[in-house]
C-alpha cells in the first residue's frame, strides 16, 4: 500500500520521469578512486576492517567484502527470492538485513531479520522484524491520503487509479528492513515498510519500536493532479508516507534518518526528500532539512556535517552542520549510499545498472555498479 523501498527494482524505470537533479552550488571539482566494479544493485555499504568495505549487491541477495586489494569476495549469500540491506560493522563483525517483500500486502508472507556474519563466515540471526511489525505494526494509528474536507469527486477519481493507494487510509501492516546503525549493544533499524525507527537488543534480540516518522503532507498542484489521472485533486493536501532509508548517528547525539517521498518522484510533485533527527532517548522527531531529491543514504562526518546520496540527481550533497546549508560534493551516477571512516567517503554508484531480467528473462543490462572512495575536504 506504499512506496516500498523493495521497489528500488522498479526504480529504474521510474528514472525516466524523476526530476531533474537542482542546481546547487558546487564545491570545488572532487575526483574518486573506484574500489570495485561490475556489481548488482549495490545499495549499501560499510567500512569493515584493514581498510575492507562491506557492500550489498541487494537484488542479487549477497554481501560481498571488497578487500584492501580490491578482490570482492561474497562472503553470505540470502536464500533464492531473499535479498540483503543495510550492513554496519562493529569490529570485525558485520550486521546487516535479510528481507523478502509481501507482494501486495500479505501479511503472512512477510519476512525480515537483523543478522550478523563473525569473521569466519558464521552467520547469526538477532532479531525476527517481519515478526514484530506483525504483531506491532508501529504506524497503524497513524493517517495518509487526502485530509479530512477533501471533495467526494477528488476522493472518487483518487480511488480509481491503478495500483494506488486508498484516498485515505492508516498504516497497514508491511515491513522493509532496508538500513541499520550499530552502537554498542543496540541496533538501530530504518524499516521503509514499517515508515518506522526500530531498536533492537543485539544479545537478546528483543525489538521496540524508538520512533514513527511523521506523514509527509503536500498539496497538490494542479499539473501533479492531472499527472497522477486525478484533475479533481487539485488544491487538496495528501500525507503522504514518510520511508526512512538510512540511519545514522551524529556527534550531536542523535539519530539522522533520510527519508524518500511516499509516492511516485514525478517533477509535477518536486523534490519530497528529507532528513530528520530523532533523539536515540525519548523517540523525539523533527524534521531537519526538505526538499531533497530521493536521498538513499547518509553519512555523518566528525564536524557535523552530512552527506547524503541523492539517488535520482547523480549527486552527493554535502550539509554543512550549522545551518544545513547544501552544496554539491560529488557528482556521480546513480549513488545509493555513502559512509565516512576518517577523512575518506565511501560511496556507491551506477546502482540501479543490471536490475534483475525483465518481462520474459530478457537481460536488463550488464551489472556496473561501483564502489569509489573520495577524500574529504
Amino acid at each position: 500500500m506504499k512506496r516500498k523501498l523493495a521497489i528500488i527494482a522498479c526504480v529504474a524505470a521510474a528514472a525516466v520521469i524523476a526530476p531533474a537533479a537542482p542546481s546547487w552550488a558546487r564545491d570545488e571539482a572532487q575526483d574518486y578512486d573506484t574500489l570495485a566494479d561490475s556489481l548488482v544493485s549495490p545499495l549499501h555499504l560499510a567500512v569493515g576492517t584493514n581498510k575492507s568495505v562491506y557492500v550489498t549487491q541487494d537484488f542479487a541477495g549477497k554481501l560481498s567484502r571488497i578487500g584492501r586489494d580490491k578482490t570482492v569476495e561474497t562472503v553470505y549469500e540470502a536464500p533464492k527470492g531473499w535479498g540483503v540491506a543495510g550492513v554496519e560493522t562493529r569490529g570485525a563483525t558485520a550486521f546487516f538485513l535479510e528481507a523478502k517483500g509481501a507482494g501486495r500486502g500479505v501479511p503472512a508472507e512477510l519476512g525480515g531479520y537483523l543478522k550478523s556474519i563473525s569473521p569466519r563466515g558464521e552467520a547469526k540471526t538477532i532479531a525476527n522484524l517481519a515478526e514484530y511489525e506483525r504483531s506491532t505494526n508501529p504506524d497503524a494509528a497513524q493517517h495518509y491520503g487526502f485530509a479530512p474536507g477533501t471533495s467526494e469527486q477528488c476522493l472518487k477519481e483518487a480511488a480509481g487509479i491503478p495500483d494506488a493507494p486508498p484516498p485515505q487510509y492508516t498504516g497497514a501492516l508491511d515491513s522493509n528492513p532496508y538500513a541499520t546503525y550499530v552502537q554498542a549493544n543496540t541496533a538501530y533499524v530504518a524499516d521503509a515498510g514499517a515508515n518506522a525507527i526500530l531498536k533492537v537488543n543485539i544479545s537478546s534480540g528483543d525489538v521496540t519500536t524508538l520512533a514513527v516518522l511523521p506523514p509527509r503532507p503536500a498539496v497538490l498542484t494542479a499539473k501533479a493532479a492531472d499527472t497522477l489521472g486525478a484533475p479533481a485533486c487539485a488544491g487538496f493536501e495528501y500525507a503522504f508516507e514518510p520511508v526512512p532509508t538510512d540511519v545514522e548517528m551524529g556527534p550531536d547525539g542523535w539519530l539522522y534518518v533520510s527519508s524518500l517521498p511516499g509516492g511516485p518522484e514525478v517533477p509535477s510533485l518536486g523534490d519530497r526528500g528529507a532528513i530528520f533527527k530523532v533523539n536515540p532517548w525519548t523517540g523525539k522527531t523533527k524534521l531537519w532539512v526538505d526538499y531533497i531529491l530521493s536521498p538513499t543514504g547518509l553519512a555523518v562526518a566528525n564536524n557535523g556535517d552530512v552527506y547524503a546520496a541523492s539517488l535520482f540527481g547523480n549527486q552527493i550533497l554535502r550539509f554543512i552542520a550549522s545551518k544545513g546549508h547544501r552544496t554539491e560534493f560529488l557528482a556521480v551516477e546513480s549513488p545509493a549510499d555513502v559512509e565516512i571512516r576518517g577523512g575518506t567517503l565511501y560511496a556507491t554508484a551506477n546502482a540501479l545498472s543490471g536490475p534483475p531480467p525483465g518481462p520474459g528473462g530478457a537481460p536488463a543490462g550488464p551489472p556496473a555498479g561501483k564502489v569509489i572512495e573520495a577524500d574529504l575536504r
